[in-house]
This record gives structure tokens, sequence and C-alpha cells, in this order.
């Protein structure tokens, strides 16, 4: 497809120069920032995906500049009314000159008098992939594309008005009109195009007018590939300082005189929790570790390492110990982890090597230094000791100890990055600030899900199997319930925690607060003694921990200082200010108290009384946020079979489905660790995935009420894994045509040798499905999205009257538009069991075939009735079997096609 796109390599280097005449004989660029297009130093490099950009531009009136990159430069037309997402709305679109890529960073204000003169907000951009030929399509003004976009997404056309030249004008129109699919909402441009944040600097239009705030992340100036904070850069030392075998100790050197007497330990200094990470030159950012925070101390040629209380815990580490013996006399501070392959920190393989004592390949990250030969440098900035750390780090076994290094500025960028490597956070310290063995503000920790340390007061399984902890946290001498942590029990972590748990085991509760559990039989009581690390999402109002999940032990933290520990603003953390302005004071908080709140799978469901479907059975009872959760619950262990593995789009409604709507694909920042995500080969960001039961509470929790899975194969989004087929009739069109239909589609498939199923859409339609075996290296989705469309084609032209493959409205009257779109390798359908968000609470219901016949009611699936029917008609309990290879179904059709 490039040789459609570029000619040859002198065209490619004046091709883009000539295009921008026009634009640069528009502008004066020494009276607007808008970029020229030839400043050096400011080209955007070649991306392997075509960009594209809307920017949000209140001139003489208000429009939205829309821009597609082809050629090298951004082709370009100013959409009046903004673009939207429902196929009704024709968008005029005029086409204006074409921009220079370096266009795509540009937010802030053209100066009056100038062409364009107003704000200009960057309020979407991304990728986008021609449906056809594009030189073509703009040649015949009919030009098909997929957006892949923050905010504009899914199949478009903009198509060239016929007789379009103004009277008065040289300028050309085109219609921006949005296709229908997954993606599509009627009436919902008014939602949409509400939103006043700009996608590159979350600033307000009035914002960016006063010159407030700050400007834009770069997309086009930098590396088109999401932002990555190499390892090296942050923690290696290896970069800079060559691997060397542990150093050789000469004979242990007489006495030294010292200048201060060396400590045998030194109480560390501590991190406060912020919701985010500060800004400013006086700040540096590093990752946050997840390991044991851990003291050395050398003298002599022996090393000592201790814990954060100062326990000796010297003879866990041997290894590490060993190599750092050979360091200068001093007092170090760091972290030991163990690390995946990946190289990020994995604090449960770090436990799991103490229990098995196989630490060898456990690492020290060292970010400071304290006291070096005799002198006390706490006092120092903190700079000023990581430069001392850095230099004397130099002949230490880089694979066994590592300085940890900072950037001096990005902390926001450098959190994002955290969170693709799947690091726990990064931590924010004031660059001139000394060492202070307390909690303070010069050292605050932003992470990536919130995290908290809890006392275990129960547990609740068998000899074998971990299933709940019940945990607290301290207020004065007592323990006060914080709930249940329902997941992250794996069988080699049970394995390894029941008999610390066995060994503490008491009759009584050691709770207290009104919701404490008491009495139960089946469950054991523990001493208060044992601390667990938990990832969640945040606490309820009345202090619980929300979709907690657990990490591990902390064998190395007194159960006595546990309390609830609550992020701050950083505004609001007593933080040094830059000159001239006055600190402001800290937030602290601490909210322990009892809950009511329901849990599903381990889940807490806030609002469990919220109406997702208001009077959704008829009869006036709503549906409720709880009985979605429960709906999951019931029904998980078989939707999850057609969802695990594959990204998952989720439709949420937070307030319910007669509300706002928004179509969620990516994994985001602070979501539940019960959701996983997958990362595509060229796409820059993570698609969610469910791929386990619980996940479900979680998207019930989030409000989302419609699953709409990628049709893939689990584990390979290049590799088909099913084909839909969406039967879509006119609304003239009686029912019973639309299962006669099915059953047509059925014939077809069984005749070229597939299995086929069948399913209702929650709607007016049905769906077809057919597994197939996974065929990587054999079968792409153009084959398969080409082989569906020559099944339907074939359907409608024996039966011109009642099928068409052709989707506009206009020409379905009394017909059944068979739609094949979803056989692509970015489209989804919704998936077996989903709930719909509309009206009913309707389903996505399996059905056999004898159930496809006249009288089939869809309405009567819902999600207080599917999976009664569900157990009785066993719908789809061989669906696994009927996967099939689909090469010899397309060669079979291709020999039918030529007989006939």
């Amino acid at each position: 497809m490039a040789g459609c796109f570029f000619g040859g390599r002198d065209e490619i280097r004046s091709m883009p120069q000539e295009k921008l005449k026009k634009y640069r004989s528009m502008r004066d660029f020494s009276q607007t920032a808008e970029p020229s297009g030839a400043e050096r130093g400011r080209k955007a490099p070649k991306s392997r995906r075509l960009r594209f950009v809307v920017q949000k531009h209140d001139a003489t009136r208000l429009h939205y500049d829309f821009r597609l990159e082809l050629d090298g430069t951004f082709k370009s037309w100013a959409v009046t009314k903004g673009p939207s997402p429902d196929p009704a709305d024709k968008r005029l679109a005029v086409e204006v000159e074409d921009h220079p890529l370096e266009y795509g960073d540009f937010e802030g204000t053209i100066p009056k008098g100038q062409y364009g003169g107003g704000t200009v907000q960057l309020w979407d951009r991304g990728y986008w992939e021609p449906e056809n030929d594009p030189e073509e399509g703009l040649k015949k003004g009919d030009l098909k594309f997929t957006l892949d976009g923050d905010r504009l997404h899914g199949s478009w056309v903009l198509v060239r008005i016929k007789h379009n030249r103004d009277r008065n004008s040289k300028r050309t129109n085109w219609l921006l009109i949005k296709h229908r699919d997954q993606y599509a909402r009627e009436g919902g441009a008014e939602t949409l195009l509400a939103e006043d944040r700009s996608v590159a600097s979350g600033r307000a239009m009035a914002t960016i007018a006063a010159g407030k705030g700050r400007g834009p992340k770069p997309f086009m100036l930098k590396d088109v590939k999401a932002l990555r904070i190499p390892a090296a850069a942050v923690w290696d030392t290896s970069a800079k300082h060559p691997k060397k075998a542990a150093v050789e100790r000469a004979p242990a050197p007489a006495k030294k005189t010292r200048h201060a007497t060396m400590p045998d330990f030194i109480a560390p200094q501590l991190a406060t929790a912020v919701d985010r990470p500060p800004h400013g030159a006086n700040w540096v950012h590093e990752v946050k570790f997840d390991g044991y925070r851990i003291q050395l101390r050398v003298e002599d040629g022996e090393a000592r390492l201790r814990t954060r209380k100062g326990l000796d815990w010297t003879e866990k580490f041997p290894e590490i110990a060993e190599a750092c013996s050979g360091l200068p006399d001093g007092i170090y501070d760091g972290e030991i982890c163990a690390v995946d392959k990946n190289g990020a920190p994995d604090f449960s393989a770090l436990q799991a090597a103490l229990s098995e004592g196989k630490t060898e390949k456990l690492i020290y990250f060292l970010f400071d230094l304290l006291m070096i030969e005799g002198e006390d440098i706490r006092k120092q900035p903190l700079v000023a000791r990581k430069e001392r750390l850095r230099d004397v780090l130099g002949g230490v076994d880089a694979s066994i100890v590592r300085y940890v290094d900072h950037l001096e500025t990005g902390g926001e960028a450098l959190l994002q990055s955290a969170a693709k490597m799947g690091l726990e956070g990064i931590i924010s310290k004031e660059a001139k600030a000394p060492y202070r063995s307390e909690r303070g503000s010069s050292w605050v920790k932003a992470k990536v899900r919130a995290g908290q340390e809890v006392v275990i007061g129960a547990w609740w399984g068998d000899a074998q199997h971990l299933r709940s902890l019940f945990v607290g946290v301290r207020k004065g001498s007592k323990l006060v319930y914080a709930g249940k942590v329902g997941t992250g029990y794996s069988a080699e972590k049970a394995k390894r925690v029941l008999p610390h748990l066995r060994k503490i085991e008491v009759k009584e509760s050691p709770f207290v607060g009104p919701n404490a559990p008491r009495g139960q039989s089946d469950i054991h009581w523990v001493k208060p003694e044992l601390v667990a690390e938990v990832e969640f999402a945040g606490w309820t109002p009345d202090g619980m921990v929300r979709q907690a999940a657990f990490k591990d032990l902390r064998l190395d933290k007194p159960a006595s200082e546990v309390v609830a520990e609550l992020p701050a603003d950083p505004e609001e953390v007593d933080m040094p200010a830059p000159k001239g302005k006055a600190k402001t004071k800290t937030k602290t908080a601490a909210k322990v108290a009892s809950s009511s709140k329901p849990e599903v799978m381990g889940v807490t469901i806030s609002n469990p009384e919220k109406a997702m479907w208001p009077e959704a059975d008829g009869d006036g009872e709503k549906v409720t946020k709880l009985d979605l959760a429960r709906f999951y619950e019931d029904a998980g262990p078989w939707m999850i079979e057609h969802i695990r593995g594959i990204p998952c789009s989720v439709v949420r409604a937070p307030d319910g489905f007669n509300k706002e709507q928004f179509f969620q694909r990516h994994s985001m920042l602070g979501m539940s660790k019960l959701l996983d995500e997958t990362k595509v080969s060229g796409d820059r960001k993570p698609y969610l995935t469910i791929n386990r039961v619980e996940g479900l509470a979680a998207v019930a929790q989030m409000g989302g009420l419609e699953l709409h899975p990628w049709n893939c194969a689990p584990g390979q989004p290049d590799v088909p894994g099913r084909l839909v087929f969406d039967l879509d009739p006119a609304p003239d069109v009686d029912f019973a045509d639309v299962t006669a239909a099915a059953k047509t589609l059925k014939d077809w498939l069984e005749m070229l040798g597939l299995v086929a199923f069948c399913k209702t859409t929650g709607g007016k339609g049905l769906h077809v499905v057919t597994p197939l075996e996974p065929e990587k290296g054999k079968l792409d989705w153009p084959a398969a999205k080409g082989f569906a469309h020559d099944v339907c084609e074939a359907i409608a032209t024996d039966a011109p009257d009642k099928y068409l493959v052709n989707m506009a409205k206009a020409k379905r009257g009394g017909r059944i538009f068979l739609d094949y779109l979803r056989n692509d390798r970015m489209s989804t359908a919704v998936g077996p069991l989903s709930p719909r968000a509309r009206a009913g609470a309707t389903v996505s219901m399996p059905l056999t075939w004898a159930q496809v016949k006249a009288g089939l009611d869809p309405t009567k699936y819902t999600v207080r009735t599917a999976m009664a029917l569900l157990r009785k008609s066993k719908a789809w309990s061989d669906y696994a079997k009927g996967a099939r290879p689909l090469l010899p179904a397309i060669q079979r059709l291709e020999k039918a096609m030529k007989g006939k």
C-alpha cells in the first residue's frame, strides 16, 4: 500500500515543500507561533502509522480543523459544526490548504490580524487508516477511513459535494460522515463536542486563550512509540559503568580517622503519598521500587543490611552483602528487589526468593548516601549526595548493585511510563533538601495504583487454599476492620503464606467496629501480627478498601505502625514552593470506619441501589448496579470463555443506560487490578482485557453495561478467532424474516464446512457466529473479511428482494442488511450474554437452532431471566468443539462461485 502513498526519494523530499507554498504565503511567521514546516530541529519524524489531528479553532467563528497525514503533509478541512458520532449527521467540511506535519503539535493563540487569528486547542489526535486507496478516494471525492484517536474512533467517510463550489468562494466542500459501527452514537454530537479539554495539555479553551497552564505534550515531534524510560536510564549503572566481577578486597586497612562517629543505624526518610507528582525545577523524580527498603552499613570491609526498623537481615541476602563489602565505609540507602523478565520489580518473586533461599538473582538499587568515609553528608543537598553515590559505585558488580538515576523534569510523563512498564509508581524528591529521618514533604510518592499495608486479623480457606483475608488498620491500640481481600492468591502464594497464618491462630476476633466479622465458624482468627501488602482501587467514604488484591506478606514491617494512608493533593502538602510563593499545608487524613456496602467476588459495590435500568421489567422494578454485578457473577464462568485473552471494549454508563454513555477500549491509569491489558503491535495504548471472572465485578463497579470483545484468537490479535455476521433488518421487516435469514446463513456456512451458532443482539437483530481454528501465518484479517463479504454477497445475489450488503438506510427498506464489517482486526461485536445499554436490560442471548424460529422474542432475555433460561437450553455448550479452519471454506466458496 505504501506504493500508493509515496513516489521516489527526490519526489518525497520535494512534494511536501511544494504543497506548503500556499500555507506559507498566507502567514507571517514573525508574528505567529504556527510552525512553518521548515524549522531545523522541529521536523516530525516518520511514523509507521498515518497520524491525524483535530484542532478546535475559535477564530472568526468556532469550528474544528480536521487533518489527515498523507504524503508528508496534513490534508486539512474546516468542519464548521465539528465531527459527529451520529451517522445521521452530515457535517460540512471545507477543504483548506495543506498544513505541515509539525502543526499537529500546535496549540495556543494566533494573533489578531493574522490568518485564522484566535485560539487553537488540540481537541483530538491519533492514527488513521484508509479503507480504500486514499489518492483515488480524494480524486473521486469518496475517502473512507478508520480513526483511532482519544475521542474519535471507527469508520468515517469524506464525500465531496457535487457542484460544491460556492459562487463567491474557491473552496471545495465535503461532507464528513460517521459510518454505522460500534462507535456510532445517535444524538451523541452534543455530548462529544461539549468536551472542552485538550488531549495534549488538559487545558480548556479559556485557559489557552489566557496563556495559562502547561503547553501540550508533543506527539508529532516525538517518536510515535509510547513513551518509555529505558531501564538503564532509570536504575541501571551498566550503561555508564561496565559490568565487573566482585571487587577484590585488599587486607583490611588500618582504622581511619573519622570526622563523625558512624552509627549502627539511621532511621530512614519516608515519603508522603500524593495523588499526582509535583512539578517544577526544584524536584527530581525516581522510579518507585516494589521491594524491601534496606539500609547498608559498610565498615572495614564488612557489610551489614538492615530493614527500615533496624532488623539485621544480612544473612538473608548473602550475595548482596558480599558484593557491597568492597564499597567505601559508609551508610547507604536503597531497596532490594527481584525483577521479572522485563526488568520490572516483582514483589511476589522477592518473597518467593527469600522463602526458598534463592537470593542470588536479587538486585540492590541504591538511591542515597548518608555517610561516607567518616563524613556525615546528610545535610548536603540530595543531588550532591547522589553525585557522590554514583562516583563510589563505579567498581561494584552492576548485576547485583545498581545506582538509581533520576529525571529532573517530567514527573507526570515518568508516572505514565511507569504504568506502561508495570512499575508501582514514582518517588519525587526535593533536589536541594537534606536527608531527614521522618515522613515529610520533601519526598513524596505517586503510585500507578493505590497500595496499602494492612494487618491480617483472620483468613478463610482450607488446608491447601487461601480464599480471603480479613484485614484492618491500627487506630491507637485497636485494630479497626477495613474489609476483605478476596483475590490475588495463587497456589504458590498460599503455600508460602498459610504456615505463617496457622502459627498465630486464636479463638476470638481481634477486630473492632460495628461491622467487623464475628462468630463465623468457618473463619480462622489470628493474632494481629502479620502485615500484608495489597493493591486496591482506593478507600470507600467510610474507610474500607475497595477491590483489594493481595500482593504478599511484609515481614519487614511491624503491625503496630500500620494505619490508613490516604494520598493528598501535592498542592496541599507542605512542599517547597517557587520563590515568592508561600508553602501550602499538608492535608492529613486517616479515616477508618466500618462499612455495610455489599461485595461481589471480592469487589465492593459502591452505590449498589443506583438504577442502571430504571423500570427495566415493565412492572416498574429497576435493575440496580448490585443486580448487574450479581448477574456478572452468575454468568461470569460462561462469559469468560468467550472474552478471555482478547481485547474487550466496554460501554460504560455510570449513571444508568439512559444517561451519558462512553465507549472505553484502552486500559486506564488506576483501573482495578482485576482487569488486564493487552499490548497490540503498532498501537501506542494497551487495550482492556478481562481474563478472570472477578474482573466482571470490577466492570460492574465502574458502570460497564456492555462488553464488546474483538473477534481474534486469544492472545493473537492478528489472527481471526471467529466470524460474526450481523443480521440488521429495516424497521418494516418482520422478525420471522430475520430468523429465516439466520437459517439461510447457517446453511451456507455448513455447506462450506463451518459450524454456525446463533444469538440475539439484545436489540432487533441476530448474530450468526462461526468459531475458527487459529491459523497463524496462514490466514489474516483481510482474507477473513473478504470471505465474510463474499458469503453475504452470494446470499444477497440469490435473493436481492430480501437481502443487501449496502449499509445505506435509504436502500434498506423492506430488506435485511447482511453486515460482514465486524470481521476485521479491531472491529468488535457485542459479546455472548453481554447486557445491552438500552431499555429492558436485554442481553445478547445464545440460542439453540431449535429456538431460532418464528415467534422468537429477543426482549424476554434479560439480566434477570437469561441465566435460568440458558441453563435449561444449554445453548452453545458445544461451541469450543465447533472451531474449524477457514482456509478450506474459502477454497470451497471460490469453487462454488466459479461453478456459477
